[in-house]
């Protein structure tokens, strides 16, 4: 068999979601060993995924790699295909080692654990399919198939108000993807051709007031899912009522697949109508860095701070992505990875303090760190992370997009500095929460009534393996980002110059620049 054409994503998808089905069949009471058996399947298909990147992608190509393409619904045009370039690559690593460590922080679960596990490598698939495929009717299933697990991981694990939690989540999300197939369905039929391929898609010549129409619709969709205030009250909810690995998830990946989307869709296909819709996403992200970060501050519930601020962070994905500079995009697609480590981090470690305190409420703790020193320590160190800590992957990545912004000749410098000043206050108000928040846990005086009816427990080996397996990448990015970037600069700087391409003053910039050079008598004539 030639390794170089094997369908390696293909089998990356299907691997975990077949292995699922045989779960049922496993016989196993107690749920020792399907969890194993889940491990196991996770660390085969993140072996794979690692293994088909090592082999078979070159760094310096900017376009897609390791691309199949098999007819599927001749009758309907739709076809799996899939393939990876530099802005889904990373993701998939991401969501191969997310997903891995979620089944390992899903260990204590007791509760109806075949179906848990089942849901949880259904979605191992479902979320690397909504990374690599490149159909847009194909792209609109999985992201569909991708919301059903996470629902009832919501509705049957769930905390008290788990219903409510997860019927908001399918709605808002559900309804955000219709406008997915609308636009998708619109896009398939518009001109001589029909065709769903995204890079065929690409190449048709859309009137700019149907590109308006289409991105509109699009933001609409994965603003719900990155996501972008007002239609984020979703998030808040279903991390209140989450488990630990499903925190993982949701912030891990889940919010990644927003951001990603904005960019393989509106920036990448639609880049005429972004040149016009991007300022609206960097006041859509100024937004949500200040207003996140405040009413994050304002919080008492524990998982409702970290939740708001995921929300925070993520604004500086959409100012990255609305920068017109090689540095913003980076700095946006690093700041997707580095956040789905740092945030997948701290929920796992909110679940971790629940499980021994049985509160979330901040009001009833207080001093615990000298009988949870262990949790102290790690707890601190990635809320150092979160805060932009030199050192961390998030400061760098805040830190390119700060620059790029900065940077950029597609804006005023008037809106320019506006909009770093008030990035700027967001970035001053993360530490204030996250501080706060450490010294109302683990310093002060102990809560003699929660500590007298808790078992206040330090981690044990696992948990602290997990947070080891996160800090690694967090501060190995944070003191070497190379080890990131190089993986998607070329395609970046491809989509940067296109970009550029469609604003006409940044076009006639480079037209000018151009025909000086040409002109320009060569040095010692």
């Amino acid at each position: 068999m030639n390794i170089a054409n094997f369908p390696w994503l293909t089998t990356i998808i299907l691997f975990p979601i077949a292995a699922s089905l045989l779960l049922p069949v496993i016989p196993d009471k107690e749920g020792k060993t399907v969890r194993w058996y889940s491990l196991i399947v996770g660390l085969i298909d993140f072996a794979l995924i690692v293994y088909a990147f090592y082999t078979g992608y070159d760094f310096s190509n900017p376009d897609l790699q390791l691309v199949e393409s098999y007819p599927w619904v001749p009758q309907l045009g739709l076809n799996w295909s899939v393939g990876a370039d530099g802005l889904s690559m990373p993701l998939i690593i991401l969501t191969g080692f997310i997903t891995t460590l979620a089944i390992l922080a899903a260990w204590p679960v007791t509760f109806k654990p075949k179906l848990f596990y089942f849901l949880i490598l259904a979605m191992y698939g479902g979320q690397i399919a909504v990374f690599a495929v490149q159909d847009m009717l194909l792209f609109f299933l999985v992201w569909e198939l991708e919301l059903v697990p996470i629902y009832f991981l919501l509705s049957i694990w769930g905390g008290k108000r788990r219903q409510y939690a997860a019927t908001k989540f399918i709605l808002y999300t559900a309804g955000g993807s219709l406008f997915i197939l609308l636009s998708a369905l619109t896009m398939g039929f518009y001109g001589d051709t029909v065709t769903f391929d995204m890079r065929a898609i690409a190449l048709k010549d859309f009137a700019l007031n149907f590109q308006l129409a289409l991105y509109a619709g699009f933001l609409i969709a994965y603003a719900v899912k990155l996501p972008i205030i007002p239609l984020h009250t979703w998030l808040p909810d279903a991390h209140g009522e989450a488990t630990a690995p499903v925190h993982m998830l949701l912030a891990g990946i889940l919010l990644k697949m927003g951001g990603y989307a904005l960019v393989r869709m509106n920036a990448q296909m639609l880049p005429d109508a972004h040149a016009y819709f991007a300022p609206v996403l960097v006041v859509l992200g100024v937004v949500n860095i200040i207003y996140a970060a405040l009413t994050s501050f304002a919080q008492r519930n524990l998982k409702r701070k970290i939740a708001y601020s995921s929300i925070s962070h993520m604004g500086f994905v959409m100012i990255g992505i609305a920068s017109f500079t090689d540095l913003g995009l980076s700095g946006a697609v690093l700041q997707m990875v580095s956040h789905g480590l740092i945030g997948a981090s701290l929920f796992f470690l909110v679940g971790a303090t629940y499980d021994r305190t049985h509160t979330l409420m901040l009001d009833e703790m207080g001093g615990v760190a000298k009988r949870m020193p262990k949790i102290f320590a790690m707890f601190t160190t990635c809320s150092m992370a979160s805060l932009a800590l030199p050192g961390m992957s998030g400061f760098v990545a805040e830190l390119m997009v700060f620059v790029g912004f900065a940077t950029s000749d597609a804006y005023s410098s008037t809106f320019k500095v506006i909009v770093v000043f008030l990035m700027a206050v967001g970035v001053i108000l993360t530490p204030i929460y996250l501080l706060s928040m450490l010294r109302e846990i683990f310093y002060g005086k102990e809560n003699e009534e929660l500590v007298s009816h808790q078992a206040l427990i330090d981690a044990e080996p696992r948990e602290v393996f997990i947070i080891a397996c996160l800090l690694i990448p967090i501060i190995g990015i944070g003191f070497y980002p190379k080890l990131l970037t190089q993986m998607y600069d070329a395609t970046t700087v491809q989509l940067t110059a296109r970009l550029r391409d469609s604003v006409p003053t940044l076009a006639q910039q480079q037209n000018d620049a151009l025909k000086v050079s040409l002109s320009a008598p060569e040095i010692g004539n």
